[in-house]
């Protein structure tokens, strides 16, 4: 069954944009996942194809309405996750893209103004989702930066599996440096430890420093990281028959 996406914005024409460029464009157009995306504003029925009103409370900005969204999602919705991009929403992460990849697909809510009536919200059992902690215009750069992430997790679209495994996020530690040719460049050479061919050596140098990167960078991941590696080690056979009744 071929992957799925449809996204529900007022601003179609943005799409697919980057997403028809490089893995995810040429992965589309092997048939291996779809993109489609809607006008919100087809789902309107005044002659002026009004999306949004005035919030309840005041306040600045206006509102995308519940029955206009809702009939937009009625028209896609066929069991697929529903995602609506939002600042207040969970944050995005390598667990949710893998996730996201192992199903059918996603139906996603690309807002704008002030926001989406609370009550389609509830009412369609959307799933919030947040790129970061930061506001932008629309929630569309967020589909396309949630779906890039997706597409390229799918089978078939990376070209070397092991990349997936190897990359930052898939384990907790940021991605080590990567080095090419040239060996010398503008008097920096390539480590050592990469040219000796002595993979065991490479894969410990590696290895430390995705843990150096991300304690210096990133010290909420190289905390659960720690955390995570204390629950995996072994017990301790002389600390268990010290503490043996």
């Amino acid at each position: 069954m071929t992957w799925r996406a449809d996204i529900l914005t007022l601003f179609p024409e943005m799409f697919p944009g980057p997403l028809a460029f490089s893995l995810a464009g040429r992965a589309e157009t092997r048939g291996l996942w779809r993109l489609a995306a809607h006008d919100i504003r087809a789902f309107a029925e005044d002659r002026h194809r009004s999306v949004d009103d005035t919030p309840f409370g005041g306040g600045a900005g206006m509102v995308l309405r519940a029955d206009v969204v809702d009939r937009a999602l009625g028209a896609v919705a066929d069991g697929r996750p529903m995602i609506c991009l939002s600042p207040r929403g969970e944050r995005f992460s390598q667990a949710m893209a893998r996730d996201f990849a192992a199903g059918d697909g996603l139906i996603l809510l690309a807002g704008r103004y002030e926001g989406i009536d609370q009550r389609v919200i509830e009412a369609r059992d959307l799933r919030e989702v947040s790129i970061g902690d930061y506001v932008l215009a629309g929630g569309e750069i967020a589909a396309l930066v949630v779906l890039d992430a997706v597409v390229r997790l799918l089978p078939g679209v990376m070209g070397a599996a092991e990349s997936a495994v190897e990359e930052s996020f898939s384990g907790l530690l940021l991605e080590y440096p990567h080095y090419t040719r040239p060996a010398e460049w503008q008097g920096r050479a390539v480590p050592a430890t990469l040219l000796s061919g002595d993979h065991a050596a490479i894969n410990a140098w590696r290895r430390a420093e995705a843990e150096r990167l991300t304690r210096t960078r990133r010290p909420d991941l190289w905390s659960l990281y720690q955390r995570q590696v204390a629950a995996a080690a072994p017990a301790d056979p002389v600390a268990s028959a010290d503490n043996a009744p």
